[in-house]
């Protein structure tokens, strides 16, 4: 049945869009970009099926959609086919493209034949007819980017996607995810000359050499299509090789799918051996954890010879006036890290002497614990506002934080922290109330990589304060009572969750609470080593955020990563101490 509307949603590189084209196809690539996927979660048979299918699906059952071509490069897909055929509109132009994994001469026959299978459906469902000089021109050639760029490489870069990575690098994007498509096979001369409209005025049979059109075009599209850059569920991916070589690229963006290894192993080989900026991003693909993924983003800029740091000019210059404590001409600036448990703010002078702190807890408002923060580290510096020369802040609340002059990732700021409390340190471990860091520094404190937990409160402050309430003791008295452990225990769960059940159990055994204490700090101390190995962290180790207040977790620590692990009086301040160092350097 034809309609008016000529757009087909699609979501694979394989998919044939200038063969499409030439039936007056308008080609829509999918937004699989859901607040969360509990509409998805209802219609499959099994939760555990990847995000992006979740999404893709909840996408192709709204109203706009009347057309869409599927590909066969997995099971998910298929599984999304079978749904969408079943429920959505009868009417709807619904096509499975079996896609080989190989690219030999068989391979290449048998998708020529796929592709005139979906020609000839469309052609019967729209009663248009193919057009060659339309498919010709609907062409993109591969334009080899000569501009410095970073790459977003690996799996399906949806739209809303690239646009976060792209507002969060100082750089331009280069999209090569599976998204991408590059057909670099160049088009011979018989059809290169059929991209203008007037060179093929009335197309017909003799045109072509006697053959179909459509046949013509499919005899050189076939095999062009599918020997374009490989995505990883092809036999043969050597060629990808080439995505990692590129002179102009400064570094990349490795997109993976949550429930999806495919480009899991590809980043493990090139992790390995990297010898660029390299950052590892995991989607859903819904927007619940648009806030970390934007804080790993920019701290992965930050990281870049680029210059990154957002300012805003302030409408009124600040005045300096030295007549309260401390030397004429001195500059003072504020650092502040708006946390999700705690905001931590400080005052430091130009000598890089820090003149007063505050640690005040965060509440269900940032903007409101960071303003009361700021009032008081200047009450105890005995400065004005006028007086602070540059506000800089940090943390997951950083944009909440008004008056400041820039914003820079607690990734930057713990690194230049640490190397200020601990001038020798290599590997800072930042364990916060909502997530934990392993962040690898240079000689000079420069972040050479860094990881952080993927959206679970499990080895966080979060995951012991729940722990510290369940065995209803105060923080404090957990923290000191993991010491006196006499046996040890294991609790084997990583979920916060179901760890709690394993602790009740526990002491409905009579366990010792010295012994559970110490179990739930080895559980943390065994996350934290799986970050570490992801950096190739090495000695000397720090402890940075709440969690280094906590000496039965630093102990265990230490003993799994079989080095010391140090921490500072004020090791919870690192973060802010960082935002107020690289104010003093701006």
């Amino acid at each position: 049945m034809s309609t008016t509307d000529n757009t087909v949603f699609y979501a694979c590189k394989y998919t044939p869009l200038e063969l499409l084209a030439g039936y007056g196809v308008n080609p829509k690539l999918c937004e699989v970009h859901p607040s969360n996927n509990a509409e998805a979660t209802n219609l499959l048979a099994s939760k555990n099926i990847c995000g992006f299918g979740k999404g893709l699906l909840e996408r192709l059952l709204k109203p706009d959609v009347h057309a869409a071509v599927l590909t066969t490069c997995c099971d998910t897909v298929r599984r999304v086919f079978d749904i969408v055929q079943d429920r959505a509109d009868p009417d709807m132009f619904l096509f499975l493209l079996d896609i080989p994994h190989k690219t030999g001469p068989k391979e290449v026959e048998f998708f020529k034949k796929q592709l005139k299978d979906l020609a000839q459906a469309y052609a019967a469902y729209s009663s248009a007819t193919f057009d060659i000089t339309r498919a010709i021109g609907a062409l993109s050639p591969s334009v080899p980017t000569t501009a410095d760029h970073v790459s977003l490489i690996g799996a399906h870069g949806y739209p809303e996607l690239l646009e976060e990575v792209q507002a969060s690098l100082p750089l331009p994007v280069a999209n090569e995810t599976c998204t991408a498509r590059h057909i670099d096979t160049p088009v011979p001369n018989d059809l290169a000359r059929l991209k203008s409209p007037y060179d093929c005025v009335g197309c017909d049979q003799a045109d072509t050499g006697g053959q179909d059109p459509l046949d013509t075009f499919l005899d050189w599209y076939a095999p062009a299509l599918l020997k374009q850059m490989p995505c990883m569920r092809m036999e043969d991916v050597s060629r990808r090789k080439e995505l990692f070589a590129d002179p102009h690229q400064k570094g990349v963006v490795y997109h993976t799918m949550k429930f999806c290894d495919y480009y899991g192993f590809e980043y493990a080989r090139i992790a390995a051996h990297q010898s660029f900026p390299l950052v590892k991003i995991e989607t859903d693909p819904t927007t619940q954890s648009t806030g970390q993924l934007r804080t790993r983003l920019e701290a992965f800029g930050e990281t870049l010879d680029v210059q990154t740091v957002k300012t805003e000019p302030r409408t009124e210059p600040k005045v300096q006036t030295p007549s309260q404590p401390g030397s004429p001409g001195k500059r003072y600036v504020i650092g502040i890290d708006c946390g999700s448990t705690s905001t931590d703010a400080v005052v430091m002078d130009s000598d890089k002497h820090l003149l007063s702190s505050v640690i005040i807890p965060t509440g269900a408002k940032a903007g409101t614990a960071s303003a009361k923060a700021i009032q008081s580290v200047l009450e105890q510096a005995k400065l004005t506002p006028g007086q602070i020369s540059c506000t800089v802040a940090t943390g997951y609340g950083r944009d909440m934080v008004e008056g400041v002059d820039s914003t820079i990732t607690e990734i930057t700021c713990h690194a230049k922290g640490a190397h200020y409390l601990f001038p020798k340190a290599h590997t800072i471990i930042d364990i916060g109330g909502q997530d934990s860091k392993v962040i690898h520094i240079g000689d000079n404190g420069e972040v050479l990589s860094f990881v952080m937990n993927d959206k679970c409160a499990a080895g966080t402050g979060r995951f012991l304060e729940m722990m510290a309430r369940t065995l209803e003791m105060p923080l404090s008295d957990f923290c000191k009572a993991g010491l006196e452990w006499k046996h040890p225990v294991r609790i084997s769960s990583m979920c916060t969750v179901f760890a709690e059940s394993e602790v009740v159990s526990l002491v409905a055994k009579d366990t010792p609470i010295p012994d559970i204490i110490h179990g739930l700090n080895n559980s943390v101390a065994r996350k934290t080593v799986m970050l570490a190995r992801r950096v190739h962290a090495e000695p000397p180790y720090v402890m940075t955020g709440g969690v280094a207040h906590n000496i039965g977790a630093v102990h265990a620590l230490s003993d799994a990563l079989k080095s010391e692990v140090t921490t500072h009086k004020d090791s919870q301040l690192c973060g802010a101490i960082g935002a107020a160092l690289l104010g003093l350097e701006s």
